[in-house]
């Protein structure tokens, strides 16, 4: 039996890196879906939604692979925290996230292009900050990592300073849920 392809629908270094890490043979794509923030769904199903959107436009491009579509962002008091992109939004998300408790939230999808089958998951970790001084956020957001990461922060870089406590997956809050994953590939 000849295995399928394994293609990561992400440019994401980390996601990357996390699928190494787990011995995984694959290749990376870059999906170009153009994601949009404002569909009215909860949180997980537009999670879930935007990672099919991902996978699925990889699985286009192929005819017997599986593609692995994400999708990470920060839920905090019902509102979605996505990578701020800017200076002033990325200094305004961490100064709302000190000292507080928010969930990290990845949608992932699996899609079998020969059969187009796909399965769709999300796994939420509850983050708490510690309480950060304004010094701390400015020094952090010179940096650059916040403005391109979900919720202002990269936990794998120096965002873990910024970190009292995780509960639950530590790669779901890097970008990939790795064991839940693991899981449902099995199943492909």
């Amino acid at each position: 039996m000849q295995l399928k392809k394994v293609i990561l629908a992400s440019a994401s270094p980390w996601r990357r890196k996390i699928l190494e890490n787990a011995g995984i043979s694959f290749t990376v794509e870059k999906s170009w879906y153009k994601e949009n923030m404002n569909l009215k769904f909860s949180p997980r199903e537009l999670a879930k939604r935007l990672a099919l959107g991902k996978a699925l436009v990889v699985a286009r491009r192929h005819k017997n692979a599986i593609v692995i579509g994400a999708d990470t962002f920060a839920v905090f008091k019902g509102t979605i925290l996505g990578k701020p992109r800017t200076v002033k939004l990325a200094k305004e998300m961490l100064k709302s996230l000190s000292g507080k408790t928010h969930s990290l939230l990845t949608g992932f999808a699996i899609v079998d292009s020969k059969t187009t089958r796909y399965i769709t998951k999300s796994v939420s970790t509850k983050v708490t900050f510690r309480k950060l001084s304004s010094r701390e956020i400015d020094e952090y957001v010179k940096t650059g990592e916040p403005l391109r990461a979900a919720g202002g922060y990269a936990i794998q870089d120096g965002g873990s300073k910024l970190i009292k406590s995780i509960k639950g997956d530590y790669n779901n809050v890097a970008g990939l849920p790795l064991k839940k994953l693991l899981v449902e590939l099995r199943r492909f």
